[in-house]
């Protein structure tokens, strides 16, 4: 079953509080591991995170080791079996990359994820298990995993990415780039409805060394845009970053968007600014305009917002709205998200949360 980001983090957080093991399946940069991590935050537990792909057996069963008397053995845990065996506290014990584990590493995780206990020891009843995996068509390594492991996991999904709900944690981050989100929000629309990624996601496994646009490396794109490089060398960074084709479709577009009047102008001048037709333009605007307001000028956003609005650009108005309060979220105290909210835009912005 395939998952979007939200429905994920919703199966994570109930799995935790109950103590059911949830196996996460994906492709490569799609924010796997992040999602558990936040999950982990949200029923505030402690994580620990183990690779079972770069260890032996004697990570999940620990090591032998003579008693005092030499006459017995048992098995000595180490590392993070260690922390989870100490957990006082709710813990969710999280084994990244599962599937690119030999057969015998993940049978030594077999009857933690089962009976919770191997080799004498036992887990504590606060420790949940998750575990995460690329697919095997993804070329990452994944050769499978164990029959006998999966049936062990109460929960197997598959997350799969979704643009919305990525630019709403996007628009949130101190790295954001206006520029980009706009350009990934028009390639979406050119697209067509079928499409909920459009160039976020375009993953292609490849024998050559090179990048490709996922999640996780559009925003390497957005830090390479803040480094300041000179024209040629941030060109040459963004293809390192997402890749060749999708690098110069972004420059491209970028290219519009500075050619666009400017937003300065629009916040200056709200009741004259001109609207766009084009949908790329209208997606740089309003996710531009979005970027910039403040408390000091959210009534003249909120003025060309409902001429967009007015204009039958109502999609682009409450688009606008949504990203600006959610990066600034202290717009929601100011006199001009009540009068926003009071009116037809006001109920299109509820709707669409």
């Amino acid at each position: 079953m395939q998952v979007k980001p939200s429905q994920l983090f919703e199966i994570l957080k109930a799995a935790f509080v109950k103590g059911l093991n949830v196996l996460v399946v994906g492709g490569p940069g799609i924010a796997k591991s992040s999602i558990v991590a936040q999950a982990a935050r949200a029923v505030e537990a402690d994580i620990v995170i183990s690779n079972p792909a770069v260890e032996d057996p004697t990570n999940g069963a620990g090591l032998p080791w003579v008693s005092g008397d030499k006459k017995t053995a048992t098995f000595l845990p180490f590392g993070q079996l260690a922390k989870v065996l100490g957990a006082t506290k709710l813990t969710v014990w999280d084994l990244e990359d599962l599937g690119n584990a030999s057969g015998a590493v993940q049978a030594g995780y077999m009857h933690w994820l089962l009976a919770k206990e191997l080799n004498g020891h036992k887990l504590p009843d606060c420790v949940r298990m998750v575990a995460t995996t690329n697919r095997r068509t993804d070329r990452t390594g994944v050769s499978g995993i164990l029959e006998s492991v999966k049936s062990r996991f109460a929960i197997i999904v598959e997350l799969v990415p979704d643009l919305d709900e990525w630019s709403n944690w996007y628009v949130q981050q101190d790295f954001m780039s206006p520029e980009i989100l706009a350009y990934l929000r028009a390639t979406r629309a050119e697209a067509g409805p079928e499409d909920a990624v459009g160039m976020l996601y375009q993953f292609t496994p490849s024998a050559d060394i090179v990048n490709c646009p996922l999640p996780r490396t559009w925003e390497h794109a957005s830090r390479v845009l803040q480094l300041g490089l000179s024209p040629a060398a941030e060109a040459a960074a963004l293809a390192g970053a997402v890749g060749d084709k999708a690098a110069t479709a972004f420059l491209g577009f970028r290219r519009m968007y500075r050619e666009l009047p400017s937003l300065e102008g629009i916040i200056m001048d709200p009741d004259n600014a001109a609207i766009p037709d084009n949908l790329s333009a209208l997606y740089a605007v309003s996710t531009g305009l979005a970027y910039m307001a403040n408390e000091n000028n959210f009534d003249q956003v909120a003025k060309y917002v409902q001429r967009m609005y007015n204009a039958g650009r109502g999609d682009f108005a409450v688009l606008c709205i949504r990203d600006a309060t959610r990066k600034t979220p202290v717009l929601q105290q100011t006199p001009a998200f009540a009068i926003i909210m009071a009116s037809e835009i006001g109920q299109l912005v509820v709707g669409a949360a």
